[in-house]
């Protein structure tokens, strides 16, 4: 049903995540970060607070174990959930209840974790992995969007992909990018145009926009 990875990158200092699946809108409840401390993902039977609380438990420096751990202690449906988070550390953690739908697991290394249920088989986590080790010199949303490509390229969702997005938190507490394709065909190839519009013409406005410590004139 989806396929998602959550990531650091430490050149930038970036926290990101990336996900696609055969429902619409799989930006609205799965992707979840904490600008300088971690992000986390939600998906399989999807609670967004796991990735409120998640979020929360990194801020305060927890390790992505111990945020996982935590957050699925109590959880009487944890056993039909997926959830990842990477911490400020780079170490990553992931979690998948045994009642997921098959193909249901994940990758950790570090810096990254990679996540999926009901896909086409385990090639697919370790495409996106790979994928996304292979050049860490480039942007973070590049990383992340080709270790999507990689992992759809390798099977994807069973059910094939109608949305996916990217979500990417740098020094602030609202996003340096947020790309969403709700309901399309292609979204891999929609997901790269929308790079580039957005690099085109809202990236610059973003990097102006006001922060905690740096305000704009009146």
């Amino acid at each position: 049903m989806t396929l998602s990875i959550v990531a650091k990158c430490p050149r930038s200092r970036q926290f990101g995540v990336a996900a696609a699946t055969e429902m619409p809108a799989v930006g609205k409840f799965l992707s979840y970060a904490f600008p300088a401390f971690g992000a986390c993902a939600t998906q399989a039977l999807v609670n967004p607070y796991l990735g409120i609380d998640g979020c929360k438990l990194l801020s305060l420096s927890v390790s992505a174990e111990g945020t996982v751990k935590t957050v699925l202690e109590d959880d009487p449906q944890r056993e039909q959930r997926q959830f990842a988070a990477v911490d400020k550390e780079g170490r990553s953690y992931a979690f998948t209840g045994s009642q997921c739908l098959p193909f249901a697991g994940h990758r950790t290394g570090p810096n990254a974790s990679v996540q999926g249920n009901r896909l086409a088989g385990p090639q697919v986590l370790d495409a996106m992995l790979a994928a996304f080790e292979t050049d860490v010199g480039d942007d973070l949303v590049n990383r992340l969007i080709a270790a999507l490509a990689a992992g759809i390229y390798a099977g994807g969702d069973q059910a094939g992909e109608r949305s996916a997005n990217v979500y990417i938190v740098a020094e602030e507490e609202y996003p340096l990018w947020d790309i969403r394709v709700d309901d399309h065909p292609d979204v891999v190839a929609e997901l790269r145009r929308l790079r580039d519009v957005f690099r085109e013409e809202l990236y610059p406005h973003v990097l102006d926009m006001p922060s905690r410590t740096r305000r704009l004139p009146i």
